[in-house]
């Protein structure tokens, strides 16, 4: 969807992860002139940076993380860590990833920072958790929530053997030692296993 484009606009685009909240910052970043992004992990950015050169060019990306500086002189778009956002930048629009991570206890101080005082000239967009939506109605004036259903369902089945389960399940292990035992048991049994920690 296109998002309204009034003049200094925010908009909260919330719900849960594989909704392609991040694909449409990227879309909608790339129809204005210049933008940034701030994501909360390093090797997103590099994701991100690297798909976005293949929409335009190399040098009209740039990629700011605290181990990464590629800045070329006709930089349009900013592809950066949330810390690395550079606060000099005038751009048309400026999205912050993650926004719920201003409840972390390291890093939370940064993403508020962002949360209140990071603009774009034309849009602002904030993605995240739908956990977000009532303290940014606090905190900020005139936002429009844009909601995102999961593109895939996603239902509790009980407990199954694991010869049993069918392609495409997620097991959910609380412990590392216990991903690891059960990815290979899967592996052995089913051919093939994904590991996600977080």
């Amino acid at each position: 969807p296109k998002i309204g484009m009034t003049k200094n606009k925010i908009t909260a685009v919330l719900g849960p992860t594989n909704t392609g909240k991040t694909h449409l910052a990227i879309e909608t970043m790339l129809s204005f002139d210049t933008g940034m992004i701030g994501f909360p992990l390093r090797l997103l950015a590099r994701e991100v940076y690297d798909k976005v050169i293949k929409k335009t060019s190399v040098d009209k990306v740039a990629l700011i993380t605290g181990e990464e500086k590629i800045i070329p002189n006709s930089a349009k778009f900013f592809i950066c860590t949330v810390e690395s956002m550079p606060k000099d930048k005038i751009v048309d629009f400026v999205a912050v990833d993650e926004i719920q991570m201003c409840g972390d206890p390291e890093r939370g101080h940064i993403f508020t920072d962002r949360l209140i005082n990071f603009r774009g000239e034309v849009l602002t967009m904030f993605l995240g958790s739908q956990i977000m939506k009532n303290i940014m109605s606090q905190l900020l004036k005139d936002v429009e929530f844009v909601n995102q259903e999961r593109f895939s369902k996603l239902s509790y089945n009980g407990s199954k053997k694991i010869s049993r389960l069918n392609r495409k399940s997620a097991i959910i292990a609380f412990s590392i030692e216990e991903v690891y035992a059960l990815a290979e048991l899967v592996r052995r049994q089913k051919g093939g296993s994904a590991v996600i920690m977080g």
